[in-house]
């Protein structure tokens, strides 16, 4: 409802519509009765009075015709409109959630969702939510019209009817719930495949494409059983109402016949209830089938609204404070006794009473054994998840009190596992700053050593470089992330492993080009290589969660601790 309440005018003329679709479709029958009645009496038949009646049949049957059309466009423009609307709504809701969010839900399942369960939607609101008020309306018209035709047999018919609710209440209730568990194993299936072909390589390289095939089959067959048992309890529900219902009219309509036999009904009568039985019979009918997919529809929509409903912690504050103009005492970033714990791994913290300090224009080296919560002080900062305890200051301002969109404005990163858009190389460079000019882009490109092998690409700067880069190599990837940072200049800069991916010969160039984005600028650095943080101004030490060493190379080598080891293991390797 909220979807459609923006074209309530549009929802207003298709009911206006199909009103007088319906309402035509109910004058049908009551014109035979006359025709039959009247038209061909002793002393009324006339070959002018039958033109007359059949004129006027032809006359509904336009308004019938353009009305059906008009309400056809209506519906079918609010569906593709409303589904359009959902998918946008979904899709924004989940680029604002944080990285938590997507520990427990996995993407497959989300795109299921946009895809399939829109899809559902879209046919109940552009199709089925239409024939299932048209046949409503008919059904209830049929209903007051057998009335106002013969009251005797319209209430043998209504007492008749009320046994159709029972199954369609009970068998209707399990319809909904199987739709329910049906729509979850489709995205089962979705999340599957959508992990493995982002994995081909990996798959193929240990010869899992057998084993993968059965897994993903295996889903696809448990979607199969159950999307088979909704449709044989929808198949029940079909056949047990349809069979009650004309049951019941036969029934009637024997009792009628006796009547015009015995005098106390006209025939024209008698045709016009066979006529308004048919139609609410058929009503009946197309309500059946339409409540299958209504209940489809509804099992979607739970799904779609959990989605819409998903609840980040990590949001802007409502009323943020402003960015300081300059920092406080020299000092850019402040760590103050931050603890965090993954929401996944309550048990185990990822960091312990970590305080740090860097002041402006200061480059600072994060190194330590893997685990040790060096990448956790960058999802920190980029706020990507909240501390249990402490805070985080930039420039003297704690990052909660930030807003989200100008506290990561000011922070540029070039993360570990590159992320390469299906965009051509400019495209993707100028991600870091989407209103650059070509000539900025690059100019990044040839500060970050990347202009020379894009100029060799097929079609240069505007060659596609394929779903994840899979075009270029690890080290040309890096690049491009380099010169996506170097683009958006940022007054802090986050190189996490950014030389981790080149060969001796790039990493030189790269880390020349580094080097030069660096200077007047806050830079931390997480890297293994311990060749790359030797020129840092200090080096943080961390295990565990904390940390145990500072100081520069020469220094903590001399101090014979953890950087000691890992520097002799490097060296001795």
């Amino acid at each position: 409802m909220p979807f459609l309440a923006p074209y309530r005018w549009r929802l207003f003329a298709a009911f206006i519509y199909l009103c007088l679709a319906a309402l035509a479709t109910l004058v049908v029958p009551f014109a035979f009765k006359q025709l039959i009645d009247h038209g061909f009496t002793e002393g009324s038949r006339s070959q002018a009075g039958v033109n007359q009646y059949f004129l006027a049949l032809f006359g509904v049957s336009c308004v019938l015709a353009v009305a059906t059309a008009l309400r056809f466009y209506m519906v079918s423009w609010l569906g593709e409109r409303v589904v359009a609307d959902i998918r946008g709504a979904v899709y924004e809701r989940m680029l604002h959630q944080s990285p938590e969010f997507f520990e427990t839900t996995r993407t497959g399942e989300v795109l299921s969702r946009l895809t399939v369960d829109t899809t559902l939607v879209q046919t109940v609101v552009g199709t089925s939510l239409s024939l299932g008020l048209r046949n409503l309306f008919l059904f209830a018209g049929g209903m007051v019209m057998l009335a106002v035709t013969s009251v005797k047999l319209f209430l043998i018919t209504i007492g008749l009817l009320a046994l159709v609710v029972v199954p369609i209440v009970v068998l209707g209730r399990r319809v909904r719930k199987l739709s329910r568990a049906s729509q979850d194993r489709v995205a089962d299936s979705s999340a599957t495949a959508s992990e493995v072909l982002n994995a081909m390589a990996t798959v193929q390289a240990f010869t899992q494409e057998d084993q993968e095939a059965s897994r993903f089959g295996a889903t696809v067959e448990n979607g199969f059983q159950t999307a088979l048992r909704r449709t044989r309890t929808r198949a029940w529900l079909t056949v047990v109402v349809i069979l009650l219902v004309f049951g019941a009219i036969v029934f009637v309509l024997w009792l009628g016949a006796s009547a015009v036999i015995g005098g106390s009904m006209s025939a024209g009568a008698l045709a016009a209830f066979v006529l308004y039985a048919g139609l609410v019979a058929g009503a009946i009918g197309a309500l059946t089938e339409t409540w299958g997919d209504v209940l489809r529809a509804a099992g979607a929509t739970e799904r779609l609204t959990e989605l819409l409903d998903a609840q980040t912690f990590v949001t802007s504050p409502k009323q943020p404070k402003p960015l300081a103009k300059a920092a406080p005492n020299g000092v850019v970033l402040s760590f103050q006794h931050v603890r965090f714990h993954y929401p996944s791994r309550p048990d185990h913290a990822a960091l312990e009473d970590f305080s740090l300090e860097v002041a402006q224009g200061e480059t600072v080296a994060l190194v330590g054994p893997s685990g040790a919560g060096k990448s956790t002080v960058f999802q920190l900062l980029l706020r990507f998840y909240d501390p249990q305890a402490g805070r985080i200051l930039l420039d003297g301002v704690a990052t909660s009190e930030l807003d989200l969109q100008a506290l990561r404005g000011q922070l540029g990163i070039v993360p570990q596992d590159t992320v390469i858009f299906s965009a051509d190389a400019l495209e993707n460079i100028r991600y870091g700053r989407p209103h650059a000019s070509d000539a900025e882009v690059m100019a990044a490109a040839r500060s970050a050593q990347a202009h020379d092998f894009i100029e060799r690409l097929p079609e240069g700067y505007r060659t596609f470089l394929g779903e994840r880069g899979v075009r270029l190599s690890g080290g040309q990837r890096q690049r491009i992330a380099i010169a996506r940072a170097i683009l958006r200049n940022p007054p802090v800069l986050l190189l996490d492993e950014a030389t981790s991916a080149l060969d001796a010969e790039s990493e030189f160039l790269v880390q020349r080009a580094l080097e030069a984005a660096m200077q007047d600028r806050t830079t931390l650095v997480i890297a293994h290589r311990l060749a790359t943080v030797k020129k840092a101004d200090r080096i943080i030490v961390m295990d565990g969660g904390r940390i145990i060493e500072v100081g520069s190379h020469l220094q903590l080598v001399g101090n014979g601790g953890l950087y000691a080891r890992l520097a002799q293991l490097q060296l001795a390797a």
